[in-house]
């Protein structure tokens, strides 16, 4: 007997999304189930595209069959999600081998009749689309789901509520996203903003490398990277450098040699509006992986003392992965989290602060489904105790730099505004919220405050 084909990308991302649902871990573990996967690029933005999209993905699937998706066997609906979320957001794919791969694969987890079923709703879907990818025009709005901030797929028939009656639920509904996410975007940002701050959340994210300047510069490393043919582009403000075909990370000219370290243009931010010095004896308070725990070495070229720490005990095992390949042993100790009390007497303490990850949602796509108003109240104080703790582990004149990859007010400009009232020897120093864009070049959102001591009572 024949041995089975390999399974194909898709079928793995069917699994996958099927495994998650059911399980409730992310994405990114279960695709590590399958280490031997020929194309594992493409199964991963065919998982994260379905989860970003699932709604209206889904409403897409009620609305041509008329069918009720809970009536759907999971096994079954993941291969309709994956062949639909190809058909309206992958143009550049052709129908019939979406279509082909996904029946083949139903054949092989379910049976004839099941493969009959995917294969009639994924048709239902091609018959009703009139154009995979068109420029997106007002006047269509409520037939169009938006791509990009210039692309739409064009329907036949309505697919979403009316923009102008409720914005809010129409930016729900096309973007697949919370309602309170949108509707305190509606408040804090407006319209306008907020409709950029939807694409963004559902962007592809580039991928940033910052160079470690104490071993290369940005034009070395580009140089050396393009060598080895890897294409790329050098940010001009943050001199960081943006990968623009996708490879594996690990195997990019100079990552063993420690010569770069993956970051968004935003996160990266935070140590430059810091400015740490040389001379400071500073605490990472919340370190893993280690991101900005290197970046402060760096930044202070090798010289600052500085120490890391993290609550979980097997993500603090990473801090320690990174400084050693950074090549930054010498000025940077991890500390366990039970230790950390007796540790004090620092120029700076970082709070990169546990948080909704509202600025983040392109990069971490299950936080969309999972994350709550009351979670965001919760995560708060936790916020305001890590804020307490570090004012007690500084120097008189010590400085505090909080950050958060969240741009909701409560975990960000209202917390700090409300630390500093209830302990008026602190001032704000400066603060900079940076909203998600999925323009050129592409970002993450996030917050960060520097908060100096002014007294010592």
């Amino acid at each position: 007997m024949p041995e089975p084909k390999p399974i194909t990308a898709r079928g793995v991302a069917a699994e996958v999304l099927t495994e998650t649902r059911k399980d409730k871990q992310f994405a990114g573990d279960a695709l590590d189930q399958y280490p031997k996967l020929a194309n594992r690029q493409k199964a991963t933005d065919l998982v994260f595209g379905v989860i970003k999209n699932r709604p209206v993905i889904d409403l897409v699937i009620e609305k041509v069959s008329g069918i009720k998706i809970v009536h759907i066997p999971s096994k079954i609906l993941n291969i309709i999600r994956v062949g639909v979320y190809e058909l309206i957001f992958c143009p550049q794919a052709k129908e019939y081998v979406i279509i082909c791969e996904a029946v083949e694969y139903a054949k092989r987890i379910a049976n004839t009749k099941g493969a009959g079923f995917v294969n009639a709703i994924l048709r239902q879907v091609q018959k009703h689309i009139i154009n995979r990818q068109k420029p997106a025009e007002q006047s269509l709005l409520r037939k169009l789901i938006p791509q990009t901030p210039n692309t739409a797929c064009e329907f036949d028939m309505e697919m979403l509520p009316d923009p102008d009656k409720s914005p809010c639920e129409y930016l729900t509904c096309a973007f697949s996203l919370a309602r309170w996410f949108v509707q305190s975007w509606l408040d804090e940002y407006g319209g306008q903003q907020t409709e950029k701050i939807c694409f963004a959340s559902n962007r592809r994210p580039s991928v940033y490398l910052r160079p470690n300047l104490l071993k290369t510069s940005a034009k070395e490393l580009a140089e050396k990277l393009k060598s080895a043919e890897v294409d790329c582009e050098i940010e001009p403000e943050s001199q960081m450098i943006k990968l623009t075909s996708p490879k594996a990370i690990t195997a990019l000219p100079g990552f063993n040699d420690g010569l770069f370290t993956v970051q968004d243009l935003v996160s990266s931010q935070v140590v430059r509006a810091l400015k740490p010095q040389p001379d400071w004896t500073i605490l990472d308070l919340c370190a893993a992986p280690g991101t900005k725990t290197t970046q402060l070495a760096e930044a202070t070229g090798g010289h600052a003392k500085i120490i890391a720490t993290d609550i979980d005990a097997s993500r603090l095992k990473m801090v320690g992965e990174n400084i050693a390949r950074l090549g930054l042993a010498g000025c940077v100790t991890t500390i366990e989290y039970s230790d950390v009390e007796k540790q004090a007497g620092f120029d700076c303490v970082l709070v990169d602060a546990p948080c909704s990850n509202t600025g983040v949602l392109a990069r971490r796509p299950e936080v969309r489904h999972r994350i709550t108003e009351n979670d965001v109240k919760k995560l708060a104080e936790t916020q305001m105790s890590l804020l307490s703790k570090a004012a007690g582990m500084l120097k008189p004149k010590g400085i505090i730099c909080y950050s958060t990859c969240a741009i909701q007010p409560e975990e960000d400009g209202l917390l700090v505004r409300g630390f500093i009232k209830e302990n008026p020897r602190f001032k704000l120093e400066s603060k900079k919220l940076i909203l998600p864009s999925a323009e050129p070049f592409d970002h993450d959102g996030g917050y960060s405050a520097v908060i100096i001591s002014e007294s010592t009572t």
